[in-house]
């Protein structure tokens, strides 16, 4: 059961997340406190020492401040802040949280060419219609960088402590 939880909790959260940004440009607040709690349940369970379990929490404290800043001056929405701080307690205070902000960084600075570039005039006649995200290409709207942090989670999550903690338990 602690393996399953594992292997679906983390990525269902990021994939859910990716979606409902995507079409509703909204991220729900469920989902980050769904990720938090569930790592404070299940970390423990894999034995992980206090000390790292500590740091873990450490790195999402770390996380929120800098998205809080972020926030404060409109650079960054309330929902994106939420996850990236989540999903950053899910990596830790370690080189895959780097790795993790590293690839967020470039999806999502793909994403926002790729939405900049939908948005032009030259565009238009291939992106009208789309009906379901057609709210993205809207100028006055944001980007939904949820895409950005949910694929780069996905990516880096099987390096994850809790992921090798998974894998080693399998074999």
């Amino acid at each position: 059961m602690l393996i399953a939880a594992i292997m679906v909790i983390f990525p269902l959260c990021l994939a859910f997340a990716a979606l409902t940004d995507t079409l509703s440009m909204t991220i729900p607040n469920r989902v980050s406190v769904i990720l938090v709690v569930s790592f404070a349940v299940l970390a423990p369970l894999t034995g992980m020492e206090w000390s790292i379990y500590g740091l873990h929490f450490a790195a999402g404290l770390i996380v929120f401040a800098v998205c809080f800043g972020l926030f404060g001056i409109g650079a960054m929405g309330g929902g994106d802040a939420k996850l990236l701080t989540a999903t950053a307690v899910w990596f830790g205070l370690n080189m895959q949280l780097l790795t993790f902000l590293i690839y967020v960084a470039l999806f999502g600075g793909a994403l926002t060419l790729a939405i900049l570039v939908a948005r032009s005039d030259r565009f238009g006649f291939v992106t009208w219609r789309v009906g379901a995200i057609s709210h993205i290409l809207d100028p006055k709207v944001g980007v939904p960088y949820g895409i950005a942090i949910g694929i780069a989670g996905l990516i880096c999550y099987p390096t994850s402590a809790m992921m090798q903690y998974a894998f080693s338990q399998m074999y």
